[in-house]
Order: structure tokens, then C-alpha cells, then sequence
């Protein structure tokens, strides 16, 4: 029998980083780090992209230690991290919820060396009173090794956000005053069945609460580019796209289409290259169906959307990533 190593915990974040500002904050910052938060928080590994360090919040006199978008949200939202050695304490707490507000972060996450029970329920009570577009995460940071092994980091995650009851109440909230007309109950159901689906067949798209329309969006690992996927009830008809947008929108595309025919060829198909709107613009793929409001045959219809995204997603991942943007730091507020 080979011989196995015993766990080490090494004991304080300080016996690897000496100061958390000038240390911590940028080794976390880095993309393959980000990656490692962003698992833990359950945004998948392309979940996070970083945005800034140390920000200047408006007014001077204040700095959040980093500032990120959840390329998985339809808006790219910002997503706020403070970072602290030791236990979590009133003054970080208080900081992160200000430079939330000043920063307009939707998501925030505390880290530390351990996060106290009273800052623990907290969070969970402003997760249960605000509105599920926002979420408020805790994670305590340890650093383990084998034997002579590098340590190794790992989040624990202890304080995230009940989207599923949110999710619920409002929406039984939505039907109990009558919000949702026949066609949006429709979409509603539609993107209910096609998320279930997605999650059981895409392991490299992260499904999203479905929304009362006829489009619905996935994060590509860059801010500005989505994937979505859109039905028309009325003409019958699917499409699954590369959706940019943003102020990048047209230089990005620029980028890719100069690749189309690359793309095309690992696609497998030629795609629709679309750059007649004033800002945004697509590359998509589209198929008709006999009666996208039978919901018989929906099984089918999500299939094909699951499958067209999964081979978007494929072969513009990578090519996305790599795109350059004209403003690499986004101006701030």
C-alpha cells in the first residue's frame, strides 16, 4: 500500500502573505484565483471578472480591496470583496456595506480568517430582506498543506444568499396580485423547463433563474458578452446567440469576425453575423419549429437550445476571454 500524506493547516494567512493590502489583495485578484473564490461562491469558474483593486470610492478617503462583474448576470453586475485577516469585525463589516452602496455592487463577499457569529446573521438577515437581485456572501480563508507540499488555499463558504424561498415568495407574490399576464406565465414556464433541463446537460453554463420574457441570459466569461437564448411565440422560431453589448460591443465583434471563418468551421455551421443595431451586436443561430407554445414538445425544443449554447459556448469561450477592449479598466463612479 503507498504511503499518504497527512493534512497541515498552517496556522495564519500571515505566514504567506506579510501584509493583507499589499500581498493578499493582489494574489486574489489574479484570474486563476478569482477562479478558485468564484467556485466556492458557486458562480462557476468563469464567474468572476476582476474590474479594479484598491477603488476609490467617490468622495476619496475610502478603498475597497477589489472590484469584480458576475459575467454570469445579465448586466455584468459588480460584485464587491473586502478582505481581512483575523476574525471579522464591526469596521470591515461597516465598510463593505458602504463601499457596496457607493460602488453600486450587487453581490458583496466578506473574507477572513473566520467570520463571527454575530456578522454571520447579519448578512443571512440582509439576505432575507432585500430583493433576490442581491446577494451577500461569507467566506473564512484557510491554508493547507501536505507535507512539503505549497499550501494550498480554501474557502469555506458560510454565509450565502436563499435565492430558491426568495425566489418563491416573489414569485408567489406575482401571481397572488395577478403581475403576470397569460404570455408572461408562458415565458415564465418555458425558461423554468429549459433551466432544469440546462442543468442536467451543460455542465459548463451555469443556469440562471428564469424570468417572465422572452429572452433569457447566460454569462461567456468576459463583461458585455452573454449568451442568450430567445423564442418568439408568435413566429415559431428559437435562436441561441453571442450577445455583446456595452461600450466595447462593436470592437469586440470586430474581433471575432475577423475569426469567422475558424468559428464557423468548429461551430459546424454557418452562424448569422448581425451588426445592423446602434449598439449591440449578435452571432447567432436560429431554427423553426412547428408550435413553440406546445409545451409537448418543448423537451425537444430545450434540447436544441442546450445543445446550440453548449457549441457556442465551445467554440467562443476561449476567443472570448482573449478579446481586447478598448477601455481594459472600466471608468468608475
Amino acid at each position: 500500500m503507498s504511503p499518504l500524506g497527512r493534512l497541515e493547516r498552517i496556522p495564519a494567512l500571515r505566514t504567506i502573505w506579510a501584509d493583507e493590502a499589499r500581498d493578499f489583495t493582489p494574489w486574489l485578484a489574479r484570474a486563476e484565483n478569482l477562479a478558485v473564490l468564484s467556485e466556492a461562491l458557486g458562480l462557476g469558474p468563469d464567474g468572476l471578472e476582476i474590474e479594479a483593486t484598491e477603488v476609490t470610492l467617490p468622495g476619496g478617503g475610502y478603498h475597497a480591496d477589489i472590484l469584480c462583474r458576475d459575467t454570469g448576470s445579465p448586466e455584468s453586475d459588480r460584485v464587491l470583496i473586502e478582505n481581512q485577516f483575523g476574525k471579522s469585525d464591526h469596521d470591515h463589516l461597516g465598510k463593505l456595506l458602504t463601499y457596496a452602496s457607493g460602488l453600486q455592487a450587487r453581490t458583496v463577499v466578506l473574507i477572513g480568517e473566520g467570520i463571527r457569529p454575530e456578522h454571520r446573521a447579519a448578512l443571512d438577515w440582509l439576505n432575507s430582506i432585500t430583493s433576490e437581485d442581491h446577494h451577500f456572501f461569507a467566506c473564512e480563508l484557510e491554508l493547507w498543506r501536505i507535507g512539503d507540499s505549497l499550501p494550498a488555499p480554501r474557502f469555506n463558504l458560510v454565509v450565502e444568499p436563499n435565492d430558491w424561498a426568495r425566489g418563491v415568495n416573489a414569485k408567489g407574490k406575482e401571481l397572488e396580485i395577478g403581475a403576470l399576464s397569460d404570455t408572461r406565465q408562458l415565458q415564465l414556464a418555458f425558461w423554468e423547463g429549459f433551466e432544469a433541463h440546462l442543468g442536467k446537460v451543460q455542465q459548463r453554463i451555469r443556469p440562471v433563474r428564469a424570468v417572465a420574457q422572452n429572452w433569457i441570459v447566460h454569462g461567456l466569461g468576459k463583461s458585455g458578452c452573454n449568451l442568450n437564448a430567445v423564442v418568439g411565440f408568435k413566429g415559431n422560431w428559437l435562436r441561441a446567440e453571442v450577445y455583446l453589448t456595452g461600450p466595447n460591443a462593436t470592437a469586440h465583434f470586430q474581433q471575432l469576425a475577423a475569426q469567422r471563418s475558424a468559428i464557423e468551421a468548429e461551430f459546424g455551421q454557418p452562424l448569422t453575423w448581425d451588426d445592423t443595431a446602434a449598439k449591440d451586436r449578435r452571432i447567432s443561430a436560429s431554427r423553426s419549429f412547428t408550435d413553440v407554445t406546445d409545451q409537448a414538445t418543448w423537451p425537444a425544443q430545450h434540447q436544441w437550445l442546450a445543445d446550440t449554447l453548449g457549441a457556442l459556448h465551445r467554440t467562443f469561450h476561449a476567443r472570448v476571454k482573449a478579446l481586447q477592449s478598448q477601455n481594459q479598466r472600466p471608468e468608475l463612479p
